[in-house]
This record gives C-alpha cells, sequence and structure tokens, in this order.
C-alpha cells in the first residue's frame, strides 16, 4: 500500500505497521456472524475476515465495484456480508453503534458479543463517555478496544489524559477493565476469546486497553519527526509480526524456507489482485443516480385510512400512532430520556412499558448522541429505532450522529438506517430559548434525512407511522402547543400520511399561503378574521421532500404567495420555498414572493417577547403588503 500510495496509484493511506496484532488477533477470536467495527488502521479485520483483495482494492481507488462506488474512501464503509461496520472521519460515534447492534443481539436472545475500536485520542471524545456509559448501564455485551499507540496524530498520550492507564477509565463505568500487550497477537486472541465466551454467556461490557506503537505517521502525509528516536528502537523490538514469526520457528511450526515461501505466495496474490482491481472500472457521473442512492427505496404500500374516527387530541394521535406501530413491528425500539415508567415528559408514551415491556421502551441516560447511534446500530442489525428528543432543542446534542451518521449510510455503502428522531418542537409555551426553538432547518439542509411536520392530529398519527415504516432517517418533528390545544376527527387503525405530499386546507382565489406546522392555524386564523380576503392555504406537512407540484399549481392559480413560518426568517425553510417559485414560476407571479416568519433573534421566555418574536405578529402586514403589490 506504501508503494501505491507513492505510485499514486491510490489517494490516501492510513498504515497500522506496528499494531498489527490487535486486528489480527480480535478479529479471530470473533465469531464471523458477529459484528466489528474497526478503524483506520484495521486492515487486518478486513483481511481475517477474508474479504476478496480486489474488492478492497477497488474501494481504496475509489472504483464503481468498492464498497462505496467511489462515494468515499479507505475504511469509511461497512458490509454486512463480512459484518464490519467501518468508521467515519469523526472517531468517537461508530461506538455507539455497537451498543446498537448488541442490543438488537440481547432483543433477538442471541448470545452474541460486539467488539468495536477506539485509538487512545478518541477516549477523549464525548461520544466515547457516552457510549461506554449506555453499554455499562443496559448491560450490553460489547467489548471496547482501546488501541494506545502512543499518539494522537501527533500529540502525545501526555497531553491527552492525566489517567495513569486507558483501562482505568473502567472503574468509572462500573465495568471490566483489562490491559494487555497489544504486539503479541497470541495475548489478543487468547484475551478476546475468553471474554466474548463470557460475555455472549453473561451480557456485559468490557474495555480492553492494548498497549501497542505505530511505526509510520498518523498517515503518511503527516510523517513522524515528532517522534523521538529511541521510541521507534525501543518499539522495533516489539514488532508483532517478527516476533511471532521468531516464536513460530522457536517451536518449529515454520521453518524459514516455508516463512519465505508464504511470503512469496502472499507478494503474488497480492500484485494479482492490485493489477485487478486497476481494470475495474471507474464511476461515471449520474446525478440522478447519485439523488436517487441518498435514501432507501420504499416498498411500502401506502396504507389508506379507515372512514371510522374518533376525535382526539394532537398529543393523543401521535400516542395512538406508536402503540399501533410497536405492535405492528415486534422489532421497534423506542428510546429516549423519561420514557418508560414515567411515561415522557409529555406523557405521550405513558402505560407502554407495561404493554411492550422495558426491553422495547428504554429510558436512557442523557446523552443524545449515543441514543442516535444506538438507533443506528439498532438498523444495522435488522432492528427499527424511534429516538425521543425530549424536546427538539437538545437534538444539538446529537447532531453528528444524525448529519453524518444517519444521513449518510445509505448513499455511503447501501445500508438504511431506519430510524425516527422525534421532535417536540415550538413556540407558544413561554419556554425560551433552549425549549422553544423551531429548528427544523438545520435538518432540511442534509441530503440524507427527510423531514416532516405535522399540523392537525389526524396528519400527527398518518406521518408517524408512515415515517416508521419508511426505511430512511425521519425528523418527525411535533409542536408541543398544539398537543393538548388541538382535537380532530383521526381515522381509528394503522393508516399512512403519504411523506412528501402536500394538503389544500383551504381554497382561496386572492393569494396562496404557503405554511406547516403551527403556521397553518395561523393561516387559518387570518382567513377567519379577514374575509374581506380569499386566501388558498396550503398545508405543506413534508419538509423533505417537498410537494413542488401542488406548490406549482397553487402559484398558478393565485399568482401571488406568503411562505409563513414560525422558524426565524433568515435561512429558514421558507426561503427554499420561494427561491424554487422564482426560478421555476416566476412567469406565473403577479408580486415577489413574500416570507413571514420569526424575528432573527432567539427566542425569549417572556409572552410579551415571545408574541412579538413570532412570525404571527407580522402575519396581518405582510399579507397587506402582497395585496398591495
Amino acid at each position: 500500500m506504501l508503494i501505491l500510495l507513492r505510485q499514486g496509484r491510490i489517494g490516501k493511506w492510513f498504515s497500522g505497521i506496528g499494531q498489527e496484532a490487535i486486528a489480527v488477533g480480535t478479529t479471530l477470536a470473533m465469531n464471523a456472524d458477529e459484528y466489528i467495527l474497526p478503524m483506520h488502521r484495521n486492515l487486518g479485520v478486513f483481511t481475517s475476515r477474508n474479504i476478496p483483495l480486489t474488492k478492497l482494492m477497488a474501494q481504496w481507488q475509489g472504483k464503481i465495484t468498492g464498497f462505496t462506488k467511489g462515494r468515499d474512501r479507505s475504511f469509511h464503509f461497512g458490509t454486512q456480508e463480512y459484518k464490519i461496520i467501518g468508521m467515519i472521519s469523526h472517531l468517537g460515534p461508530q461506538l455507539a453503534l455497537a451498543d446498537g447492534i448488541a442490543l438488537a443481539d440481547i432483543l433477538k436472545n442471541e448470545k452474541k458479543a460486539t467488539l468495536v475500536f477506539t485509538g487512545e485520542g478518541a477516549t477523549s471524545e464525548g461520544d466515547f463517555h457516552e457510549a461506554l456509559n449506555v453499554a455499562a448501564v443496559w448491560n450490553l455485551p460489547v467489548i471496547f478496544i482501546i488501541e494506545n499507540n502512543g499518539y494522537g496524530l501527533s500529540t502525545p498520550i501526555k497531553e491527552q489524559f492525566k489517567c495513569e492507564n486507558l483501562v482505568d477509565k473502567a472503574i468509572g463505568y462500573g465495568i471490566e477493565g483489562v490491559q494487555i500487550d497489544g504486539n503479541n497477537i497470541l495475548e489478543v486472541y487468547d484475551t478476546i476469546s475468553k471474554i466474548a465466551n463470557d460475555i455472549r454467556e453473561n451480557p456485559r461490557p468490557v474495555l480492553v486497553e492494548c498497549l501497542t506503537f505505530r511505526m509510520r505517521g498518523h498517515e503518511e502525509a503527516s510523517g513522524t519527526k515528532y517522534v523521538p528516536t529511541e521510541l521507534f528502537e525501543q518499539w522495533e523490538k516489539k514488532d508483532p509480526v517478527k516476533n511471532y514469526e521468531e516464536y513460530l520457528k522457536s517451536i518449529q511450526v515454520l521453518s524459514i524456507e516455508e516463512i519465505e515461501k508464504i511470503k512469496s505466495d502472499f507478494k503474488n496474490q497480492i500484485n494479482a489482485d492490485v493489477e485487478a482491481a486497476f481494470l475495474e472500472p471507474e464511476p461515471i457521473a449520474n446525478p440522478e443516480q447519485e439523488l436517487e442512492d441518498m435514501y432507501a427505496p420504499t416498498s411500502v404500500q401506502i396504507i389508506e385510512p379507515t372512514n371510522s374516527v374518533t376525535e382526539k387530541r394532537y398529543i393523543d394521535a401521535i400516542s395512538d400512532g406508536l402503540d399501533l406501530a410497536m405492535q405492528q413491528h415486534n422489532n421497534l425500539v423506542i428510546m429516549g430520556q423519561d420514557i418508560a415508567e414515567y411515561g415522557g415528559a409529555f406523557k405521550i408514551t405513558d402505560g407502554f412499558i407495561e404493554k411492550f415491556g422495558k426491553g422495547r421502551v428504554r429510558n436512557t441516560p442523557i446523552c443524545e448522541s449515543a441514543i442516535v447511534g444506538a438507533g443506528l446500530g439498532l438498523a444495522i442489525n435488522n432492528y427499527k429505532a424511534i429516538v425521543e428528543m425530549q424536546f427538539a432543542d437538545f437534538v444539538s446534542c446529537g447532531f453528528n450522529q444524525i448529519v453524518n451518521n444517519l444521513a449518510k449510510t445509505h448513499y455511503r455503502w447501501g445500508q438504511n438506517a431506519d430510524v425516527v428522531v422525534r421532535m417536540p418542537a415550538g413556540a407558544g409555551t413561554g419556554a425560551g430559548p433552549f425549549h422553544s426553538q423551531s429548528n427544523e432547518a438545520w435538518f432540511t439542509k442534509t441530503p440524507g434525512l427527510k423531514v416532516v411536520y405535522p399540523a392537525f392530529a389526524d396528519d400527527a398519527k398518518g406521518l408517524l407511522l408512515a415515517s416508521i415504516d419508511d426505511p430512511n432517517p425521519v425528523m418527525y418533528f411535533e409542536h408541543k402547543f398544539l398537543y393538548r390545544s388541538l382535537v380532530g376527527n383521526v381515522p381509528d387503525g394503522y393508516y399512512h400520511t403519504e411523506i412528501g405530499k402536500a394538503k389544500v386546507v383551504k381554497e382561496g382565489e386572492d393569494f396562496t399561503i404557503i405554511t406547516y406546522g403551527l403556521g397553518v392555524h395561523w393561516a387559518l386564523e387570518y382567513a377567519n378574521n379577514n374575509p374581506q380576503h380569499s386566501p388558498k392555504i396550503i398545508d405543506l406537512r413534508t419538509l423533505i421532500p417537498w410537494d413542488k407540484e401542488t406548490v406549482l399549481e397553487a402559484v398558478k392559480a393565485t399568482g401571488k404567495v406568503l411562505v409563513l413560518h414560525e422558524d426565524t426568517i433568515g435561512s429558514g425553510f421558507g426561503a427554499e420555498i420561494a427561491a424554487w417559485i422564482s426560478e421555476n414560476a416566476f412567469t406565473y407571479l403577479d408580486a415577489p414572493v413574500m416570507r413571514c416568519g420569526s424575528l432573527d433573534t432567539a427566542i425569549p421566555m417572556s409572552k410579551v417577547l415571545e408574541d412579538s418574536f413570532l412570525a404571527k405578529s407580522r402575519l396581518n402586514e405582510t399579507v397587506d403588503k402582497l395585496l398591495k403589490f
């Protein structure tokens, strides 16, 4: 690989020279049907699982036949065939995925272990703490491997942590910790074999610190000038490959001649596979295919609602949808803070634990990143997950997992992320800057996510069920102010409100209001209070993907358009709608597309200030401006 890099035949390489024994030993200790989640330097995981070298080479060269079809590099991929889930560049998030994978095994009553790698540098990340804490609290059979090679890129361990040994961190989580010589393949294999066999029968996490050293730079471009020469001399004597060779010769398992033949055979095979991989086709740019592959295809048939209805509050419609989904899918797990015995901050899951048990209705520690990551791990291991944010504002603590893991996984290597993130959002309750935000625009910018925002009780239930049945990650926004203030006729039983389909909630001729969420009710209130005007009101219901066809027809019908939303006006989702209309329906417009959003400030707590902040306070004047144009 180093030769290929110098020749310019691959673009980047993270060498594992000096620490091969960890990847090989741990992988051989795990069963073939158990998941391993490696990092940069773990080539030995892939070779020990016997992945064809031509396939790996195609991946490293960005070929269309690689695991990511040229869309990602190095080991940033997963493969269900070989039960390997690669990392993303953010180092820590894969630890939580291991939690979710192991949780699925527990729920399936399968006696399996999961093994996940991290480096000493990533132990400083919050993701490390969150994942170990969740695994400890839930007794998940995960082996957490720390490859302590002395440096995080160039930063030595003395500048990374204060504790004497990283394995000592296990004490704080109430779990077992083991420190081993990571350069002794027999010690690695023997230790991991014993731990794996034990936790398959008695599920619990174990932290293993493997002491090792990398003989190359973090990646080749970074070099090794920051490493004292004596360290190389010291660790050269501990080279895992050379020492194992010497051991095999000493016990007369292999002779010098046999070793040379093995190396020669390997070299010939590698050279042949490298050249074969270079003959594999390059990707061909196809924008339509690229867009299509951002999302997993859904074969779910839309289930139409029945004529039988029951009057329900908005909040009860959501609860009803969750209940039915849990009955429909025995592999569905709900996770969130205080959702079990307490029933959730808003009591939406009240009584669920009695119906579905603590295994599937799971209280979580306060660690949004780990729980979103665990949701993806569940999806990887053939489960479905719902993650409840206690308030939509708190999703910022899990942002990386959502926008870089959930959103990109299918595009990168074809794995669907069957996770719904429930987002209690919005103002109207005087809850201030950290409990009242409308933050949907954080996610409408992110390809790979679907974003829905129901305004009525029947859609709240139907969109929730459609989101759960969709194999893609869905950000499901539910408005807190509407929970108990809005009542409507909700169809009984299981049904879908189609994702991506808007609804005309009021016909009109004078102008069109395009809105969603609480904005729909502001628009209806305006229409009731101003009978002299006849607005056509469109409830988008889904923001990604949004219904361009219905919007275009409305523009053609009225010629004047107002985009209304509760979010701040600057860079709110309404800007995307307004830009699209201007670009695609300009000839049908009799006035500029106008926007009405909330002030570009944080949302205040005071009711007086909140009312002034919200877009509703400027709706009348914005409509007047539009109509006078």
